[in-house]
């Protein structure tokens, strides 16, 4: 999700973009070049941290996977799952590849970059910013996504009721379900649970992420 501006946490810019993907220097290129640069380095920041022990769990997603708007990335909703959990976050990106004003940084053009061997489960979080993207569009995106996670167990996390997103995202929420039901995959609605939002009304408080990841977790667990 774009918006709560990104928070700097003493990391030397130079050193954090020296690990960013290929596909995060390249994004860095469209849109506005100083937020979009802002955003790789957060998530290089952010994929910096490996948190837990046990079997792998890849999480890839948007802002609220990235941490944006938290001083600390310990807080962040992904700490709270089970096994060893890397994160590939990326603000404002999500399942349709024109999502996002920084190129195509869609959840299936990363995935392939983020997996490894020893990836047991994947986590796919997103949706708010899929709000203003066609259906057919989403549905190329997932499409995208189901061949790059050929043979993968997954489970999809959708939007919530951010509230500056809330009215376009129900029909989002009710797309991927029919999506990810096709895909065999397990779809978790997060529509309706009653989440707290910083100021922006777009990302969530620090406590929200800790319920947020506590509901995720739960609905995983059986799949690690």
């Amino acid at each position: 999700m774009f918006g709560g501006g990104s928070v700097r946490r003493g990391v030397a810019a130079a050193a954090v973009l020296a690990v960013v993907p290929v596909w995060c220097a390249v994004s860095a290129s469209a849109g506005d070049p100083d937020r979009c640069e802002s955003f790789a380095a957060d998530s290089a920041e952010r994929a910096a941290l490996v948190t837990g022990t046990g079997p792998e769990t890849l999480v890839i997603g948007d802002s609220w996977s990235a941490g944006l708007g938290l001083t600390d990335l310990h807080d962040s909703w992904p700490t709270r799952l089970p096994g060893r959990v890397r994160v590939a976050g990326f603000s404002g990106s999500g399942f349709s590849y024109d999502a996002s004003e920084c190129g195509d940084v869609s959840f299936a053009s990363r995935a392939a970059a983020v997996l490894t061997p020893t990836t047991r489960l994947v986590v796919v979080e997103g949706g708010l910013n899929d709000y203003d993207r066609t259906d057919a569009e989403i549905a190329a995106g997932f499409e995208g996504l189901t061949a790059a996670l050929h043979g993968h167990r997954v489970v999809v996390v959708g939007p919530a009721a951010a509230p500056s997103r809330a009215d376009d995202v129900r029909r989002v929420d009710g797309l991927l379900t029919t999506l990810a039901d096709g895909a065999g995959w397990e779809y978790v609605s997060a529509y309706d649970w009653g989440l707290g939002y910083l100021p922006d009304r777009l990302h969530l408080t620090e406590e929200s992420h800790r319920a947020f990841g506590d509901r995720v977790a739960a609905a995983v667990l059986p799949h690690v």
